[in-house]
């Protein structure tokens, strides 16, 4: 368990098949990257045939296009018939090209080699040049990755060694143009420049060329989202220190990092784990610059002193296991991360869904800040901000921002506070992408579920009555719940209501109508905070576990789960819809395994968790969709090690069979947990015979992340089911409460 973490992280693992990771260099939750861009609209896709250059801002794992690729670098040998970076790419090899932690190199057809690394607010190049080439560099202001539209640009020269400029892009799904401020400096002089497409303007190819007497070249870029002062000044991080000492500063970062969890896990199951949890550590993306500047949601410069603002909150993905992880692992950054979200509320007046930068762009739907903000709370995150933080999900869950907002909030919340569900309107207008009335029965669904979690968090601050109210629209879910429906046997889903109360006709609960990137059938089971009252509602628990084994294909499952997580569930990375199955590869379903040991069926969720676990693997095509953001990652990171926060605000963590022997995860504050299963296999479905925690038998499903932390957890396994009887008597499920 002593290998160094580094040498099993694949950064190209999820660079094929959509799911839109970047292999190049990062520090961790870095503002600035350094990654090969090619015709993908994610950058860099591992079926490129051509690299158009090196970025310096990417997202990992987002599933719109617009996603960076800025202030592109190439390095030839001599300059370009055209400056259209869709017609100078380069080739390359991938004979020798490495991925890791803070480290990426390439060897480009043309016999130049680059290699990248990265400080938190500079993305970094080395360039070796053949014997006897001219070294040139291209440095593209005007162009981004593929889908990236880049409104407007800039680009001078300061002095013979550094470039200065802006680029103004589009943000993430239709999202408002912004402004990004760089400085690109080089380790000696040119001796020729040249530009293209002017010194600024609009949209259109714009750029400059630098030519140098001899190599290699080194060139720092580092951005701002402040003030050209903000880039000028980040550049300081590399200033002053050679490639291999950035490097090694980097990797030993990454190598603190990965070190919070060791496991005893080898080969391929070793490089799928930390790779994980790689992705999981790239974001947030830290905000502001070394002075602590940032720019703010009223487009105002702040100063964050003596903590980090942090940028690119994909929350309806990440409140639901990324959160968490960061929550335990890296409590000081959650810490930031929570007062980053209250800061977004103070400056812009509410709470964000989807912030790209410093700007809402409405995507996605539902509630996820609420259970974000307050599994921040359970997990200590906002000690001192209790009440502020508390004030602002009040406001969002009783309110709508008015028209004059940018902020679309709870667009649906006069219908569901009124009547209990948010109606299904295709012709509601929306400020973005997205608004809660084109999807209205997930919405409701999803604001049940943060009410839910928000009445703890009012009952533990002593706002009684507004629990009671909460806890009350908790249960909204079972407004939708139409007993009359039937699909494949099975009776009762939830389907959409009109503004006047009446059902959808027609509808189906395999269909796309009401249900946002899913279907009844996947968002039936969000209801995790009220799993009695579904259980009820499905007709009691064998017809609710009935329902759990069609959904997952179980029979088949146990007879081949590899194959029947390939070709019984949902394939498709954006196959959201006429589906009745599991869908591994987006968010609304991902914990539904867990709700096997909410009903009494432990064994179950183990043996679905290995199944999922197997969609895994070191290859370029080794995620399940979009990562989004890290998200996918942590659930597989949490799977793994045998627990997963099945349900927000409670701190409760639902337990399965681990997938290693022995993982130890470092927290912060010295209490380790450490975590045993002599004979873990991953090759075989294997279940929990018995799990004792601090030597004392523990029959419960659940553990509270309270108990959690300093604790061991010692399971037995069996690969027999009929062995598998922990967790299965009277008391081992919940009945409404969370665990102590």
């Amino acid at each position: 368990m002593t290998a160094d973490p580094l040498d099993s992280v694949n950064t190209f693992i999820g660079t094929k098949d959509d799911g839109n990771t970047f292999p190049g260099a990062s520090m961790p939750f870095g503002m600035a990257h350094s990654s090969p861009i090619g015709s993908h609209y994610a950058g860099y896709h591992y079926d490129d045939p051509l690299i158009r250059g090196f970025g310096h801002f990417f997202l990992s794992g987002a599933g719109c296009s617009e996603q960076g690729g800025l202030v592109s670098v190439l390095p030839t040998t001599g300059l370009p018939r055209t400056f259209d970076h869709r017609e100078y790419g380069a080739a390359y090899t991938h004979e020798g090209e490495v991925g890791k932690p803070g480290y990426y190199r390439v060897r480009l057809a043309s016999g130049i080699t680059v290699e990248t690394t990265a400080t938190t607010r500079v993305g970094v190049e080395r360039f070796t040049f053949p014997a006897g080439a001219t070294p040139h560099v291209l440095v593209n202001v005007g162009q981004a990755n593929d889908g990236e539209p880049v409104s407007a640009s800039s680009v001078r020269v300061v002095d013979d060694r550094t470039l200065a400029g802006t680029v103004v892009a589009q943000a993430f799904c239709g999202g408002k143009p912004y402004t990004t401020y760089f400085t690109t400096t080089f380790d000696r002089p040119f001796t020729r420049t040249g530009n293209w497409g002017g010194p600024e303007g609009g949209a259109g190819l714009r750029g400059q060329w630098v030519a140098f007497g001899g190599g290699p070249v080194t060139a720092a870029t580092a951005i701002s989202h402040v003030d050209a002062d903000g880039a000028a000044k980040n550049l300081g991080e590399a200033r002053g220190r050679s490639f291999d000492e950035l490097r090694a500063a980097a990797e030993e970062a990454w190598r603190r990092e990965l070190s919070s969890v060791e496991t005893s896990a080898g080969g391929v199951d070793r490089t799928v784990f930390y790779t994980a949890l790689y992705h999981v550590l790239l974001q947030p993306l830290t905000g502001n610059d070394v002075d602590g500047r940032y720019r703010g949601f009223d487009g105002r410069v702040h100063t964050a002193d003596g903590w980090t603002y942090h940028e690119f909150f994909s929350l309806w993905d990440t409140y639901r296991a990324h959160n968490q992880l960061l929550a335990l692992l890296r409590p000081g950054r959650a810490r930031d991360i929570a007062r980053s979200v209250l800061a977004i509320h103070e400056q812009g007046g509410w709470l964000p869904r989807w912030a790209y930068a410093n700007q809402e762009t409405n995507t996605m739907t539902g509630d996820p800040v609420t259970p974000f903000l307050v599994d921040l709370w359970r997990f200590g995150a906002l000690a001192g901000l209790e009440e502020r933080a508390y004030a602002a999900l009040r406001q969002n869950a009783n309110g709508v921002p008015p028209g004059s907002s940018p902020f679309e909030g709870r667009a649906g919340n006069p219908s569901y506070v009124g009547r209990g569900f948010v109606q299904y309107d295709k012709d509601f207008p929306k400020k973005g992408q997205d608004v809660d009335p084109h999807h209205g029965a997930s919405a409701t669904l999803e604001y049940a579920l943060a009410d839910a979690s928000l009445a703890i968090m009012a009952r533990a601050l002593g706002h009684d009555e507004d629990a009671d109210i909460l806890g009350r629209r908790g249960r909204n879910h079972r407004v939708l719940w139409d007993p009359t429906v039937s699909d494949r046997g099975f009776t009762g889903f939830p389907r959409p209501k009109r503004y006047d109360g009446t059902w959808l006709t027609p509808f189906s609960p395999q269909g796309p109508e009401g249900f946002h990137e899913g279907t009844a059938w996947q968002y039936q089971w969000l209801a995790q905070q009220d799993v009695p009252g579904l259980v009820e509602l499905i007709g009691g628990r064998d017809a609710a576990v009935a329902r759990l084994d069609d959904f997952f294909a179980y029979a088949e499952l146990v007879a081949d789960p590899a194959r029947t997580a390939r070709e019984e569930w949902v394939v498709g990375p954006y196959d959201y819809y006429n589906q009745f199955r599991y869908n591994p590869n987006n968010e609304p379903d991902l914990h539904v395994p867990w709700l096997y040991a909410l009903v009494g069926q432990p064994w179950k969720t183990s043996a679905v968790v290995r199944a999922a676990q197997t969609l895994f693997v070191d290859a370029p095509n080794g995620v399940t969709g979009n990562d989004d953001l890290g998200q996918m990652s942590a659930w597989y990171v949490f799977s793994a090690l045998g627990l997963y926060p099945v349900t927000p605000g409670t701190g409760d963590f639902v337990l399965n069979a681990p997938r290693f022997e022995r993982a130890v995860l470092h927290l912060e504050d010295g209490r380790d947990v450490t975590i045993t299963a002599p004979g873990a296999d991953p090759s075989e479905l294997q279940y929990v015979r018995s799990l004792a925690v601090d030597s004392e038998p523990w029959d419960r499903v659940l553990l509270n992340v309270d108990r959690l932390r300093g604790t061991r957890l010692d399971h037995v396994l069996t690969t027999d089911p009929a062995e598998a009887s922990w967790a299965t008597g009277p008391g081992s499920a919940p009945e409404g409460e969370h665990a102590s």
